[in-house]
């Protein structure tokens, strides 16, 4: 088996792609003074030249106080030329290499003795990978195959990223992933979780970025790492911005027909996105506008689950849910350069989406020849967010020396109604329910950073104050099987003060970046006192989180470095949520107030090899979770309801190599693979299920090999055409009590540049082959239950945009 597998690498490592590469640029700084005096110089020449023919790259001449400043210095050998009449002059070899956006060279002094300049490394990135290789950085311009669609959807194609279920994407096989807004959690994706990224548009988004290990800057929250999405924003003098208009049909054809006797599934499904956005600068003020709104019709659900009882018993079921959304955002806000040194942000973001549901789940028995019951339900979901930011940053004379302030709130309101018929053989029950949730949360966050004449220096603190009140009520019908005792109200509160250290070293052949963020937790949460089950519960905690990287450079183009972070995943409040939850009638979610942190410990040693047309990333990584939080399935006595609960499963691990190859075949032609293999393994664990009686759940420990394979190919073709081919493959893989079943897809795109450059049509189509299914088996105390969801994957769509 391993001698196939690696063959199939070997092969697949033979095609090649290549994705964007992206350029950083530096600046250099520092201070002329006398010698001996240390009185600062000024009107001092200061030039860099190159090294092959010494021709003049670029030059200055330091003000007074003797600061100089050289910007947007690319990487690269050069001389480093300082002059001064009377004085002699200093000639010295200068290396950029890569780490800090600023480097200061400190205090230069002139006398009539030579004195020797140190060598300085401020290098530049060639690919989406940071010179760090900490960050993968994707410009979604780019991915042709997926625009027009979701955020959800365009992340598909980014390596070691893959769609999970319920909306959620995976970082090399984990969803414990923070979800970031402009570098920011909002409630937006749930505070730093995946909530409503299918329904964030992806015209709206400049970039994506992927941060597998995360310096103590960020918050420790996420143990798979951290995707930052990028709102689009310009900063280019007058008027100017992007217009845009994409449709698309999906579900053309149907994959699975329906159980009988329920009503249609959705076909042909409309999707619309117009998007706008506007800028204008002009002296010290920048006004910036993002707006957008995405229409869609979507078969969100058609899982067939197939469950078998230890006592003999089958039940065959079926959920199909159509849903119609519409989500309108709006981003706003005003730039102020009140001098060279201070700006002041002021932003806004206000979003509102409606969701209508309409769902469909009927029980056969084995041979689908009897109908045991149909449960039919509508959801009329608002979801409400509104965000308000300001920041301030000062820039000291020194270049790179910042001082940073930002105070943000986010508002965000779900205002849910189920309505549910409840169809038996001998009655009609009608039940319903509504659930009204506001969250509060306030941010406020001070960053410094302070050059280096060999890196930097990083500081910091921010204070959260998070509150989530919480109320549902049920309505029970005929014969009701709501547990309507289990409603009431509920508050989440949670308090966080946190600071950090990190520090920044390079030198021409050695990196260090060792940083120590602490955080205190304090988190209650208050439940009805009438609840049948839970109590007011809560925790709280004080706790290091370091990380640390070393990195060895051979050369330019060969790097090896080595990482270590400790991280967190709290439980977010819709996993604690003690409200039981049923679209699912018969598989029912439920949270767990008990539910504690995971902490999770990550090694990885990565390489990184650049040449001229393509490079290769590899990294081998290993990661230990203790208390991993997942969802446990059982059955209570006397019945066949499963309850699905989160839990702390005890400890796991998971261990694996990932590779990211890019070649450049030709003009025309360049590929891109990546290629990620992982071992997961789950101790064996005991837990005690709370609801909605006690009872208690063993498993024995679990190990599989999984991974995935992604290929882009980008084909430029005459005539400003590009065309995009992605293909993805995900093995099987394990989760608690079982495993999901492999899945295939592929996605294409095309667009033409027209009118000179500024529009642009595209056409592409997700899933063409309308092979994407979801499928898993869950294994339990006295059950076990396969489904497959047939959800709608294929979708079409045309686009167009201008700028202007």
């Amino acid at each position: 088996m391993r001698e196939k597998i690696g063959v199939i690498l070997v092969c697949l490592l033979i095609m090649a792609n290549s994705l964007q590469a992206q350029q950083s640029r530096v600046t250099v700084s520092g201070q002329v003074r006398v010698a001996g005096s240390k009185m600062a110089l000024p009107f001092v020449n200061v030039a860099l030249r190159a090294v092959k023919d010494s021709s003049l790259v670029t030059g200055t001449i330091s003000r007074e106080g003797g600061r100089f400043s050289l910007p947007e210095v690319n990487s690269g050998n050069y001389l480093l030329f300082i002059s001064h009449m009377g004085y002699q002059e200093i000639t010295r070899p200068l290396l950029v290499g890569h780490l800090s956006n600023f480097l200061d060279l400190g205090n230069i002094e002139l006398d009539q003795n030579q004195r020797t300049l140190g060598e300085i490394t401020v290098n530049a990135t060639r690919e989406p990978i940071s010179s760090k290789m900490d960050k993968k950085t994707f410009t979604l311009s780019d991915n042709t195959s997926q625009r027009g669609g979701s955020v959800l959807e365009a992340m598909k194609n980014l390596p070691g990223v893959t769609a999970g279920q319920d909306g959620k994407v995976l970082l090399r096989g984990s969803d414990k992933v923070m979800i970031l807004i402009d570098g920011k959690q909002t409630a937006l994706t749930g505070i730093g979780g995946q909530s409503g990224l299918d329904n964030i548009a992806a015209s709206a988004v400049e970039r994506i970025e992927i941060i597998n290990n995360p310096s103590s800057k960020y918050d420790a929250n996420g143990n798979a790492g951290i995707i930052n999405i990028i709102y689009k924003k310009e900063k280019r003098e007058g008027f100017n911005g992007q217009v845009g208009l994409a449709g698309g049909l999906g579900a053309l054809w149907e994959k699975k027909g329906n159980y009988p006797g329920i009503r249609p599934q959705y076909q042909a499904t409309p999707k619309i996105n117009p998007s706008l956005s506007l800028n204008y600068r002009k002296n010290k003020v920048n006004l910036f506008f993002q707006g957008d709104n995405l229409y869609t019709q979507t078969l969100n659900k058609n899982e067939f689950v197939d469950r078998f009882y230890d006592h003999g018993d089958v039940v065959r079921q079926q959920t199909k849910r159509n849903r119609n959304t519409n989500l309108a955002t709006v981003k706003t806000g005003v730039d102020w350069f009140l001098n060279e040194n201070n700006t002041f942000t002021v932003s806004g973001l206000f979003s509102s989406e409606k969701i209508i549901d309409r769902g469909d789940e009927p029980f056969f028995n084995a041979d689908l020849s009897e109908r045991r019951r149909l449960w039919q339900f509508l959801e009329d979901e608002v979801k409400t967010t509104a965000t308000a930011a300001v920041s301030w940053q000062h820039k000291f004379k020194q270049p790179g020396r910042v001082l940073s302030a930002g105070f943000n709130y986010t508002f965000h309101r779900e205002d849910e109604k189920y309505f549910f018929t409840n169809i038996m053989p001998a009655f009609t029950g009608l039940d319903s329910f509504k659930l009204l949730s506001d969250e509060h949360v306030a941010d406020l966050n001070i960053d410094y950073v302070h050059p280096l004449k060999y890196g930097r220096f990083e500081i910091g603190a921010k204070f959260r104050r998070r509150y989530i009140p919480t109320n549902m009520q049920f309505k029970p019908g005929l014969h009701s099987p709501l547990d309507v005792n289990a409603g009431g109200e509920a508050s989440y509160g949670e308090t966080i003060p946190a600071i950090y250290g990190n520090y920044i070293f390079e030198s021409n052949r050695l990196e260090i970046e060792a940083g120590l963020r602490v955080e205190h937790v304090s988190l209650d949460y208050y439940v009805n006192p009438n609840h049948p089950t839970y109590k007011s519960n809560g925790y709280s905690y004080t706790q290091p989180f370091p990380n640390l990287r070393l990195a060895y450079k051979f050369d330019d183009n060969n790097k090896l470095s080595l990482f270590y972070n400790r991280r967190v995943d709290r439980p977010n409040e819709v996993d604690i949520r003690i409200f039981p939850k049923y679209d699912d009638a018969e598989i029912v979610k439920v949270g767990n107030p008990g539910l504690r942190p995971q902490f999770t410990n990550t090694f990885e040693l990565g390489y990184r090899s650049s040449w001229n047309e393509g490079y290769l990333f590899s990294s081998l990584y290993h990661k230990r979770m203790d208390a991993t939080i997942t969802r446990i399935g059982s059955t209570v006595p006397g019945s066949t309801l499963i309850y699905n609960i989160f839990q702390n499963a005890g400890k796991s691990y998971n261990s694996g190599v990932e590779l990211m190859l890019s070649q450049k075949v030709s003009e025309r032609v360049t590929f891109n693979l990546n290629l990620n293999g992982y071992q997961t393994i789950i101790d064996s664990f005991s837990v005690v299920n709370q609801y909605p009686v006690e009872n208690v759940f063993t498993a024995a420990r679990e190990e599989m090999f999984s991974g995935n394979i992604k290929l882009n190919g980008l084909f430029r073709l005459p005539k400003q055409v590009q065309a995009q081919l992605t293909a993805i493959y995900q093995a099987p893989d394990l989760v608690p009590q079982g495993r999901t079943f492999a899945r295939f897809s592929i996605d294409i795109g095309v667009k033409k540049g027209i009118q000179h450059g500024k529009g642009e049509l595209y056409l592409n189509a997700t899933d063409v082959a309308n092979t994407l299914n979801l499928k898993k088996e869950i294994k339990g105390k006295d059950f076990r239950y396969v489904s497959t969801d047939y959800y709608e994957t294929q979708v079409f769509r045309l686009g167009y945009n201008y700028k202007f």
